[in-house]
């Protein structure tokens, strides 16, 4: 079955308009391709991508038929410093979907998401923007439903929901994460309220009271994790005992003794 059949959203304006490819190179390059034309909410959702990216540069494993490969659009009045804040709106969101349909799943800060120490999905946010004014968001959603198989050199900390255990329609799954995205993104722009989205980083954290290293520019620090912010910041104590805010931008984060 195709993914976009029976979707049948219950939101307001985020997915009223889905474009649907059988493959494409990436959902998030496709959308910023035709973000000024495009309206806001509108969707670009593909059975395969070739040219899957994450954070960082890095690469995502897309094939067919296998996976969730979901961009959505975003023109939102607000400042450029509040950009950021959305990707944690959208690993919120997918924490709680999974949550609801029974797969215990967390979430590494800023935008990987985990299930048994071992990453099943991420978050790629980018934006198109003219000094300080934004002229739309893309957030892409990469998740490993169906995989078995992974190369070797991310078979020891990638996985998949089935692998895991679980089996879980991939239409069952978009509709929770826009519906649930809608939500908490209204919550924040309309109201400044990220509460809810800030509660459930929090609650589902793969890192917090962990030791992690924290890298950045080839520099490589033991930290523990405190808390997350209320700006989306992570909060870690140094080896010295000293507090400091992690902004994520171009932080790669990993665990003391691995992945997680």
């Amino acid at each position: 079955m195709k993914i976009i059949e029976d979707i049948n959203l219950e939101t307001k304006f985020i997915g009223k308009k889905i474009i649907y490819l059988e493959t494409v190179g990436s959902t998030n390059t496709y959308l910023k391709e035709i973000g000024n034309i495009e309206k806001d909410g509108t969707v670009v959702i593909s059975e395969e991508q070739t040219k899957g990216r994450g954070r960082l540069g890095r690469s995502f494993k897309s094939n067919s038929g296998e996976g969730i490969y979901m961009s959505i659009l975003l023109k939102p009045n607000i400042s450029l410093e509040k950009a950021s804040f959305i990707t944690l709106i959208v690993g919120a969101s997918i924490i709680k979907t999974f949550d609801k349909l029974g797969v215990k799943s967390l979430m590494k800060w800023p935008n990987d998401i985990i299930l048994n120490n071992k990453k099943i999905g991420g978050v790629l946010t980018e934006l198109s923007c003219e000094k300080d004014s934004i002229n739309y968001i893309v957030t892409g959603i990469g998740i490993n439903v169906k995989t078995l198989d992974f190369d070797d050199e991310i078979k020891d900390k990638a996985t998949s929901i089935y692998k895991e255990g679980y089996d879980i329609s991939r239409i069952d799954i978009i509709r929770e994460i826009l519906v649930n995205f809608e939500r908490l993104y209204n919550l924040y722009i309309e109201n400044d309220d990220k509460e809810d989205t800030l509660r459930i980083c929090r609650q589902f954290s793969a890192i917090i009271n962990k030791k992690v290293y924290v890298t950045k520019n080839n520099n490589k620090e033991l930290v523990t994790c405190i808390d997350i912010n209320n700006n989306g910041d992570l909060v870690v104590k140094d080896s010295y005992q000293k507090v400091k805010n992690i902004v994520s931008g171009e932080v790669s984060i990993r665990g003391e003794n691995g992945y997680i």
